[in-house]
């Protein structure tokens, strides 16, 4: 049996380093997996657009057959609750939408990667850390965050705080100027984003002592979109992926 179609799609954004993130990730999804097809879309702003793939509209005359849509998302809420089904429409029950990427525990060691990146130690005792979200007005992705700063508490260092660039409390900036005023020796954001924009770009201002870069090609990351892929896929069980 062909292993049905892997269709990513991102949120999109204004900013070109976005879309150049996701295609490395994509990359990465394919070097993995070779003998998988992968397509690239986006809800907004880049195209080529889900609702276009789903229709037959966009560049490559959409998709024959079943496909796996995974959502190149951290948490579940609006967009992967209305506008992915609502953009699946047109392809009448052909698609399969797997679930987002988080709360998972292998983001906490693509999380670590990037701080250690960017020259943090994993466990630090001495670095706290705020887990920089975006920020949803859905309730139950917040709460997947802070429990997953919850989780990443028991890894050794000064202390995880949960915050959020948008939408939910506290701020970044709050939670930077709160780990300081408690004594933290060394504050680090540690950006829970997966691609590069405005969110992105504003972290900066909390002005921690360490930020971290987004997610985005991290091995771990290639790994979960893949086993996403895999726990929607119908049939055999997918073979053992390539080194990433």
């Amino acid at each position: 049996m062909t292993a049905p179609p892997l269709v990513a799609v991102a949120h999109g954004s204004r900013e070109p380093a976005a879309a150049e993130a996701t295609r490395s990730l994509l990359a990465a999804v394919r070097r993995a997996r070779p003998e998988l097809v992968v397509h690239e879309t986006y809800l907004d702003h880049e195209s080529p657009r889900l609702s276009e793939l789903a229709s037959g509209t966009d560049s490559v005359g959409g998709i024959d057959g079943p496909f796996v849509v995974v959502p190149l998302l951290l948490g579940a809420a609006y967009h992967s609750r209305v506008d992915i089904p609502a953009a699946l429409a047109p392809a009448q029950g052909r698609a399969v939408q797997a679930e987002v990427l988080g709360p998972d525990p292998l983001l906490l060691a693509a999380l670590e990667r990037r701080l250690a990146e960017a020259g943090v130690p994993t466990g630090d005792p001495d670095t706290a850390v705020v887990l920089a979200a975006a920020g949803s007005a859905d309730e139950s992705s917040v709460a997947g965050v802070r429990g997953l700063a919850e989780k990443w508490r028991s890894r050794g260092w000064w202390a995880v705080s949960a915050a959020f660039a948008s939408a939910a409390e506290p701020s970044v900036e709050r939670a930077v100027a709160d780990l300081r005023a408690a004594g933290a020796p060394r504050v680090a954001v540690a950006t829970y984003l997966l691609f590069p924009g405005l969110f992105a770009d504003n972290l900066a201002a909390a002005a921690a002592d360490v930020t971290s870069h987004p997610l985005a090609d991290a091995p771990e990351i290639v790994a979960l979109v893949l086993a996403r892929y895999g726990a929607a896929a119908p049939g055999p069980t997918a073979p053992p992926l390539h080194h990433l």
